[in-house]
């Protein structure tokens, strides 16, 4: 059954000195981790996926070309509106059309990630607004954009402590608005893969899910989307690797942060390892 393996790499272009946890350079890195990658890469049933801040995305495609990497490189969502010829040519100051990033050789998109909903629901509470509806229906239109420009999606779920308690019903609306319109078991089939975060358990000193709530949860998406990958979107890490490869439900997982304590960051040869641990190579 086929992998997929993300890596989330969101404010690692920041110095630690600025306050960023960046302890190298982010163009040594995308080389070491694409070459990395192509070096277990013997494993065939496996996808990669590197999402960089857009910045960046140039050196990141220019390793995976030097490299003949299978690494996919992509970006941290796009707008919910896109260019068009004769219609629109991209004046979305300060936003991300689509194909402004396929135009810089990415081909994936990181959409609806817990941090991404919590900015849409700061910008809805100005207004006195508290409908999460309004937000999944505009990432529907993030999804339907990278989509039609010919990205593929890793859409993000997950719900809240406030939303724990009703949790199927908060993942249900997620993924029938965020994905409305999609024909996933036909010609959308393959672009999109879910990655489900617990929101509730994200962060320092909090408890993560054991195996059984994560394949409940994964059973239940399957329940609504049979044919779309789901994978664990809370952090794949080293001290949770086996189990979340012993979950049968889970194809896979996205990875930030290697190290949660000392110096905090990301370090790519602790990636890899990660890596290994999950695929058992």
């Amino acid at each position: 059954m086929m992998k997929y393996i993300y890596l989330n790499l969101k404010r690692f272009d920041v110095p630690v000195a600025l306050g960023g946890v960046n302890r190298g350079d982010i163009e040594t890195w995308a080389r070491r981790i694409i070459a990395g990658t192509a070096s277990i890469c013997q494993y065939k049933e496996a996808e990669f996926a590197a999402f960089f801040p857009e910045a960046h995305l140039m050196a990141a495609v220019g390793a995976a070309r030097d490299a003949g990497s299978p690494m996919h490189i992509g970006c941290q969502s796009v707008y919910r509106e896109d260019v068009a010829p004769g219609v629109n040519f991209g004046a979305y100051t300060s936003n991300r059309p689509a194909r402004a990033m396929v135009a810089l050789g990415v081909d994936y998109a990181l959409i609806g990630h817990c941090e991404e909903r919590r900015d849409k629901q700061g910008l809805l509470a100005q207004a006195g607004a508290t409908d999460t509806a309004t937000i999944n229906r505009i990432l529907n239109g993030q999804v339907r954009c990278a989509i039609s420009a010919g990205l593929q999606v890793l859409y993000c779920i997950g719900e809240t402590s406030d939303e724990q308690p009703r949790r199927f019903d908060v993942l249900a609306e997620q993924l029938a608005l965020g994905l409305a319109s999609l024909d996933l078991s036909g010609e959308d089939r393959g672009r999109v893969a879910i990655a489900y975060e617990p929101v509730w358990a994200i962060g320092p000193g909090k408890t993560p899910p054991d195996a059984a709530y994560i394949r409940e949860i994964a059973q239940f998406i399957k329940s609504q989307l049979p044919e779309v990958p789901v994978v664990y979107g809370g952090g794949l890490k080293s001290d949770n690797a086996a189990m979340l490869a012993g979950i049968s439900e889970i194809d896979g997982g996205l990875i930030a942060l290697t190290r949660f304590s000392g110096e905090i960051g990301f370090y790519p040869d602790e990636y890899l390892e990660i890596v290994r641990l999950y695929l058992g190579i």
